[in-house]
């Protein structure tokens, strides 16, 4: 199962993107939120996040910058009768968060100017995601800091500092952002 890509960009669509990696190109169904982002990343290699379905007549890849983004996808193609199509759309239309919002706040006209989605799918998308966002968009501040310290942590072990040392600074550190606690943390150190 392919999780992730890193590769160069070899042609971008709104919707579509030729990723090549290891002098094989691969077509990767995107969102145009995921393909401005790659049109305006500066990076000759990007990575991104794989969501891969295998049908009797198909081998499709979804890519996906954000985690969010990916997994929004994932749980709306879960849902009976939204396919990938019909997510794409709705993560073309709305950031993951934005649309997350609109769950929250159960604006169904929202929803219903997603291309291909009625009166019908609009609210049956708002039950079964009812919730959903709650439970993923939240924890994903915590996580995210707490993922700051872990890069910081990993980056001051491969400048040569001991596990202990390193644990005993964090514990005085205030920044939140990976670079702030690196730069803390050696004011520190020294």
């Amino acid at each position: 199962m392919i999780v992730a890509m890193t590769g160069s960009v070899y042609k971008l669509d709104p919707t579509f993107a030729w990723l090549e990696v290891n002098d094989i190109v691969y077509g990767i169904h995107i969102s145009t939120n995921t393909s401005y982002i790659l049109s305006e990343s500066k990076e000759k290699k990007i990575t991104l996040l794989i969501t891969e379905i295998i049908r009797e007549d198909a081998h499709l890849l979804f890519g996906f910058h954000q985690d969010l983004e990916k997994i929004t996808f994932e749980r709306l193609i879960k849902i009976n009768g939204v396919g990938p199509k019909v997510a794409l759309a709705i993560l073309s239309t709305y950031t993951p968060k934005a649309f997350g919002k609109i769950i929250q706040d159960k604006d169904i006209k929202a929803l219903q100017r997603v291309p291909g989605i009625g009166t019908k799918g609009a609210g049956k998308i708002m039950v079964d995601l009812a919730g959903f966002f709650s439970e993923i968009i939240q924890p994903q501040n915590t996580l995210s800091k707490e993922n700051e310290r872990n890069e910081a942590f990993m980056a001051l072990q491969s400048l040569g500092f001991k596990n202990a040392e390193i644990s005993k600074v964090f514990k005085a550190i205030q920044s939140s952002n990976t670079q702030e606690i690196i730069k803390e943390a050696l004011k520190m150190l020294k």
